[in-house]
This record gives C-alpha cells, structure tokens and sequence, in this order.
C-alpha cells in the first residue's frame, strides 16, 4: 500500500507522544539550525516506541520472516508476496537505489522495548515538492497504534525536508488503511479509477484506491 500538517497537526503529534530523534555524523551545524537534515547523515528516527532506520542487506532474513512474505499482510500491497529469500534481497536492491538518487527512501520499523522487526515505511520523492508515503506491518503488530505512530514521523520528516505536498493511496476497500491515513493527517481528496495493480488480490487489472494528501508548506504563490 501506498500510504500522510495543518495545526491540528501539532496536536497530533502530541497525542501520539513523537518525540523525532535525529542522529547525525558530521552534521553541518548551518543545516541544522536551519531545520534541513542531509538523508545521508541520518542514521536513526526515534519515536516514543518506534525506531526506523534504512534497511541493510543483513535484514533480509528478517524481513522475509516478519512480512515480506506473508499474504495476508501483503494482500493490499502494490508489490507482490515474496517467494524467496531472492525477492527480499531484490528489495534491498530497491532501497539503495532509491538511497542514492535521492534524499529520502525506505526505512524499517522496529519497536524500541526489543528491537523487533515490525515493518517498514518511508518517503519516495516524486519531484522535488512532492513526496509519498506509506507503510506495512507484520500480523502481531495490527491494532497497536505503530501505523500511526510512523506515519505521523513521515510527516514530521516531509517537513523537515521542505516537501510541499505529502501522499498516500490505499485500496478502495482497505478500511483499517484509510483510517489510519486519515488519523495521521492526510485529507481525503477522493477516488482515483483504475489507479493501481495489487498482484496479492488476485485480479490482474488496475483497481480504485482511495487517495489522501496534505499540503505542509506554503509556496511563492500563496498557497
């Protein structure tokens, strides 16, 4: 799935109780005082319960244990369950070449009590004013709070990196998702027809999904 401030917005974040952590190496002290992290210096986001951070090749088994595997956790996703081990390593493939062409990309979840692999999220860079997010999580983590949680740290990241408009997409039918975009920030702002393959459900043709948004920074025309 394909998953996003307002001053409602701040309350949020009070509400989920985020407090960002951001670990930098070498950080250029201007950039900092300026609000704007290097990705590539970034090495850690904490929440309250929650630390993510960008996958590595050593994670695979994990990942294919935790998620990347299970069909009834990717059933609504836009990439496909995970056959083999192979298919996990393709992923990390994925990630780093995200990672090197651009300022953001995936990042794992995990809790910080144990440092359990929950699942992952993260932010694409469309454009430069334009980012998407979304997220999964393993069975034994639904209905704990974690999606929102993550979510609202995307937000929070968006901003930092002075992305205009925030997105996310979910299946017409995915419920649990909507809600949880929508406690997290994001408006909805309609339907979008034969928007998008979801190979896990079985049908092969582009299915309706639900899409969200939220605009976080104002732009030179007075947005």
């Amino acid at each position: 799935m394909s998953l996003v401030c307002c001053p409602a917005y701040l309350s949020r974040l009070l509400e989920f109780a985020i407090t960002v952590v951001f670990a930098m190496m070498n950080a250029n002290p201007n950039e900092q005082h300026q609000g704007r992290l290097p990705m590539s210096e970034l090495q850690d986001i904490q929440t309250e319960r929650l630390v993510l951070r960008r996958p590595r090749r050593n994670d695979v088994p994990a990942l294919f244990a935790a998620f990347c595997a299970d069909p009834e956790v990717t059933r609504w996703l836009s990439w496909a369950t995970h056959r083999s081990t192979e298919d996990t390593h393709a992923f990390i493939d994925f990630s780093d070449a995200q990672w090197n062409r651009s300022p953001t990309g995936p990042l794992l979840i995990f809790t910080r009590r144990n440092d359990e692999l929950i699942g992952s999220t993260g932010l694409a860079v469309e454009t430069p004013a334009r980012a998407s997010t979304g997220y999964v999580l393993r069975r034994s983590a639904w209905g704990q709070g974690y999606a929102s949680e993550a979510m609202a740290c995307m937000v929070e990241l968006a901003k930092r990196h002075d992305v205009v408009r925030l997105q996310a997409i979910c299946h017409v039918d995915h419920v649990a998702s909507a809600r949880v975009l929508e406690k997290s920030g994001l408006s909805f702002e309609g339907i979008l027809r034969a928007h998008t393959v979801f190979p896990n459900a079985g049908l092969a043709y582009p299915q309706d999904v639900r899409c969200f948004g939220r605009v976080l920074a104002r732009v030179r025309d007075g947005i």
